[in-house]
């Protein structure tokens, strides 16, 4: 690989993204793949205070604000960290980037779709993923393992029919014809979040070893 790629893992409440993302990025450390892992919103000394005000369950926030926020967010991270690790060829790792935005903000909130792109497209300066990795659940299993959690963040208090809208909408964007239509979103990939850590996991590096086969090994920092 010459050069830095930007690598997202997406997906609803629940659905273990999270976790997969610690697991790839250890994996990638045993294989001595250089890059660096983010959250959003977050990542930055600006963004971890926008990410404290965004989850913070006492908050009362307009959605066209929560959605500004978010790019705010956003755009300090790709300015900061982003930009300047792909410089150095990381990989970056994301929990997160915009198609969350599209999904909780333009299908979950009911904001105007062309606003949200093009104020995305000002935050991001155009930065688009190489990959989306877009980990999906049945109805109601995620958002079942929030709930068992027991304390709820501001967004996981939405309420169920919101996280019905923010589900079905990431499941619209694995679609290639939606992927047609928002080339900014690069290439968006469905991987099924059912079974152990470990089988999701090996679904993940798969699909990246497809990908960049001379970098993701199949038994490349394997454990």
């Amino acid at each position: 690989m010459t050069g830095g790629a930007r690598i997202v893992l997406e997906g609803a409440e629940g659905v273990g993204k999270s976790t997969q993302l610690r697991r790839l990025a250890t994996r990638m450390q045993l294989a001595g793949i250089p890059h660096c892992t983010l959250r959003e919103p977050g990542g930055t000394l600006a963004g971890d205070q926008i990410r404290r005000l965004l989850l913070d369950p006492a908050m009362q926030i307009a959605p066209r604000a929560e959605a500004l926020l978010f790019m705010a967010s956003r755009a300090q991270l790709v300015e900061d960290v982003i930009r300047p690790a792909i410089a150095r060829g990381q990989f970056v790792l994301l929990d997160r980037f915009f198609l969350s935005t599209y999904a909780y903000q333009i299908a979950g909130r009911g904001l105007d779709a062309t606003g949200v792109r093009e104020a995305n497209a000002f935050a991001t300066g155009g930065l688009v993923p190489d990959v989306t990795l877009l980990l999906d659940l049945p109805d109601g299993e995620g958002f079942a393992r929030i709930t068992a959690r027991g304390e709820h963040d501001r967004i996981e208090r939405s309420g169920d029919d919101f996280h019905s809208r923010v589900s079905a909408a990431f499941r619209e964007f694995a679609a290639s014809g939606w992927q047609a239509r928002h080339p900014e979103c690069g290439a968006v990939t469905l991987i099924d979040a059912r079974g152990s850590e470990e089988e999701v996991g090996g679904r993940i590096w798969a699909q990246l070893a497809e990908r960049w086969p001379e970098t993701f090994h199949p038994d490349s920092g394997s454990y």
